[in-house]
């Protein structure tokens, strides 16, 4: 790369015209001169069409883990005395409790 050229301007046209942030830009650090000229979005349209700028593909967020976790959940596990935030009323009202006996009785 000769000395590092500023391509802020580039970058954030770049962008515009793919419709996307600018960390999803790519710009071919083998044109930095070609792209260092470039100061239209027309200019960009072209650059775009040869291959120097791309869209990076979007990063993966995986939900794995957590789904993982909520089926261990679900089998009763990390629900020790140590995870609980909370008195034991306030994770399960003991209104809730007398309201569900007071509805059996009733019926």
């Amino acid at each position: 790369l000769e000395d590092m050229v500023a391509l802020k301007l580039q970058k954030r046209l770049a962008a515009s015209v793919l419709r996307c942030g600018k960390r999803k830009v790519w710009l071919d650090p083998n044109e930095v001169n070609e792209i260092h000229n470039a100061n239209s979005r027309k200019n960009f349209r072209k650059l775009i069409k040869d291959g120097y700028v791309l869209k990076k593909p979007t990063v993966v967020h995986s939900r794995a883990h957590a789904n993982a976790f909520a089926a261990a959940k679900s089998l009763g596990r990390h629900t020790g005395l140590g995870k609980r935030h909370g008195t034991r009323n306030a994770r399960f009202p003991g209104k809730v409790i007398w309201m569900r006996r007071m509805r059996v009785l009733r019926r």
